[in-house]
Order: C-alpha cells, then sequence, then structure tokens
C-alpha cells in the first residue's frame, strides 16, 4: 500500500541530494574563482611594490647625483685628472639609475595591465616571460649605481674643500668615511642580499599559482 509512497520519497530525497550537490559544487567553483582572483591580485601587488621602491630609490639618487653636477662650484685650481672622475662617475651614477628607473616604471605599466580577472595566462608565467629578465636588469643597474653614488661622495670633499683651510684633512676624511661604506655594502649587503635576490629573479614567496 505504501510502496508507491515510500519509491516517490527515496526519487524526491535522491533529486534533493543531487540538487545540493550541485549548488555545493557551484558554490565551491565561485569561491575558487573569488580566491584566484585575489591570489592575482595579491601578486600583482606584491610586484608593484617592489618595482616602486626601486623606480623611487632610482629617481632619487638619480637627482641627487644631477644636483651636484650642476650646482656644485669647482674650484680654478682644481686637478684636472679629479675633475674628470668627479663628471664620469656622476654620469655613471645618473645614467645607471636612469635606466633602473625607466625599466622598473615601465614593468610596473605593464603589470598593473594584466586582468586578474580573465587571466588569459597565470601571472607567474606573465611575470618570468614579460617581466623578469627586465627586472633583474633593472635591479642590476641599481646595485651597480649603488657604490659607484658612494664614489661620487668620495669625490665631491676634494671638490667642496679643495681650496679651503685643512682642506685636504677634509677631504681625505670625507673619501675615507666613503671607502669605508663600499666596503661595509660590498662585505655585508652585497654579498647577502644581491646575489639572492638578482637569482631569484623578484620571484614571489606568495606563489598564487601553486
Amino acid at each position: 500500500m505504501f510502496a508507491p509512497f515510500t519509491a516517490g520519497m527515496e526519487v524526491a530525497d535522491m533529486a534533493w541530494e543531487v540538487k545540493c550537490r550541485e549548488e555545493d559544487m557551484k558554490q565551491r567553483s565561485i569561491e575558487n574563482e573569488r580566491r584566484s582572483i585575489d591570489d592575482a591580485r595579491r601578486a600583482v601587488d606584491e610586484k608593484s611594490q617592489q618595482l616602486k621602491a626601486v623606480s623611487h630609490l632610482s629617481a632619487l639618487i638619480a637627482g641627487f647625483a644631477m644636483v651636484v653636477l650642476v650646482e656644485i662650484s669647482i674650484p680654478e685650481n682644481f686637478p684636472g685628472p679629479l675633475l674628470m672622475a668627479f663628471g664620469v662617475a656622476t654620469s655613471i651614477v645618473i645614467s645607471l639609475m636612469l635606466v633602473a628607473m625607466l625599466n622598473a616604471c615601465l614593468m610596473l605599466v605593464a603589470i598593473n595591465k594584466y586582468d586578474c580577472i580573465r587571466r588569459e595566462i597565470p601571472f607567474n608565467v606573465f611575470w618570468r616571460k614579460r617581466c623578469e629578465t627586465d627586472f633583474v636588469y633593472a635591479l642590476r643597474a641599481f646595485l651597480l649605481g649603488v657604490p659607484v653614488f658612494i664614489c661620487v661622495l668620495g669625490l665631491v670633499g676634494w671638490v667642496v674643500f679643495w681650496d679651503r683651510d685643512w682642506g685636504v684633512a677634509c677631504s681625505s676624511s670625507v673619501t675615507a668615511i666613503a671607502v669605508a661604506t663600499v666596503g661595509l655594502w660590498f662585505g655585508h649587503t652585497e654579498r647577502k642580499w644581491v646575489g639572492w635576490i638578482v637569482a631569484t629573479g623578484g620571484a614571489s614567496m606568495f606563489n598564487p599559482d601553486a
């Protein structure tokens, strides 16, 4: 008597379970998509911060070196070799920092155009194919310009204090400080961080596509 009713209830229960399962799978798919979008946006933001740091510091150092080159007063009896060394070193700093800044700015524009919604290719693949080599190139230019900039500091002392009382002592003190700073740069900072950062190509510790 109750067999048809029982069979109908079982069919209804199975249909309900299938519907619930489908809705659960749909909800999980939506959540996974949202998570992928958030991961891609975090990766883009991380790279943006790296590029902004390189760009801003490069612009700051290049601007300072340009001001020194333009505004400094050269004594009339200043030795030609020292003057040439000062001009060459300052020009090298400005050129390297401009290369780093321009490359970082262009890469920043490129990654900000990355579509985190559609993600035609994963962001880590996009970074490796389009940006990683240029990032390393910009980073090398920046890192090479830093010790040269410190050398400019040592040469500025000779230009500023050349015709002053105690000029040689003051200039030698500035140069000694600059040399010590370069030694600290190569002895600690460069050995500890530069090789690792360049080797990883700015790779993120957070991998959204893993």
